[in-house]
């Protein structure tokens, strides 16, 4: 077990149904909350990311934990870029989540920007995903997998509805490993962050385990032996501003 995954949001007890419980309470403001956070650099994060998978006409894209679906809409709009058409030719981009009270903030926002012909959402347990076996182009994650309460059988179910060649690319909040960038983070991260959080969201809790996940979950190289580890290739990773973030990249 990591540490990140013994980690609960209220109690002791099964962390998914937490976490659900978690992201349904906040999901109102959650928009709101992770651009004013981040001061809107998770929209870059996140763009960086899309880039990376270079998209073309007649992918088929899963993105896990997809919250209110930044991540699709961003890989959406770049699939309508890439194929000059409004409709993204071919492109289907399907996103998962267990709280139904984030997806429906997204699939609000993907009706208002005329993209719910590209993008779909449905419930799923990442860990025991309903797909079959090589469904998939491209699988996506932002912010995501450290929520998981099992981080192995999660990246094996990617593997797993991955089709042969396809890619992996996820992004997730890190610890910075330089100084002093490490403890600014570190003294954001236990101050302002759960205090603005609780204010804003009403859940006091939240913001606390934003934090603590953050800090244990395994990154950099640790990352790349445990997706290794989990069939895939051509791993690597890359940090992004000082670290706050890193991507992480594969193939099946």
């Amino acid at each position: 077990m990591y540490k990140q995954e013994a980690i609960t949001p209220y109690r002791a007890g099964e962390k998914a149904s937490q976490v659900e419980e978690m992201f349904d309470n906040i999901a109102p403001a959650y928009d709101n909350l992770n651009h004013r956070l981040s001061w809107n650099i998770d929209r870059h994060w996140r763009r960086a990311a899309v880039r990376q998978l270079n998209i073309t006409d007649g992918m088929t894209i899963l993105d896990i934990a997809t919250g209110t679906g930044d991540m699709a809409i961003d890989m959406a709009r770049e699939a309508c870029t890439r194929g000059k058409a409004k409709d993204a030719p071919g492109v289907t981009i399907t996103g998962t989540d267990l709280s139904e009270g984030m997806m429906s903030v997204g699939r609000e926002k993907v009706a208002a920007m005329g993209l719910s012909d590209i993008i779909t959402f449905r419930r799923e347990d990442a860990l025991n995903m309903s797909f079959d076996d090589n469904t998939f182009d491209a699988v996506t994650s932002a912010f995501g997998i450290r929520n998981f309460a099992d981080l192995e059988a999660g990246l094996r179910e990617m593997r797993r509805v991955l089709k042969v060649g396809g890619r992996v690319c996820l992004a997730e909040l890190t610890m910075p490993v330089r100084t002093p960038m490490r403890q600014l983070f570190r003294l954001y991260s236990h101050t302002i962050l759960p205090t603005v959080g609780r204010i804003v969201s009403g859940d006091k809790a939240a913001y606390n385990y934003l934090t603590a996940t953050i800090e244990a979950f395994p990154q950099g190289e640790r990352m790349m032996e445990i997706m290794a580890s989990a069939g895939f290739t051509n791993c690597a990773f890359r940090r992004l501003t000082l670290g706050i973030c890193t991507m992480y990249y594969a193939t099946k």
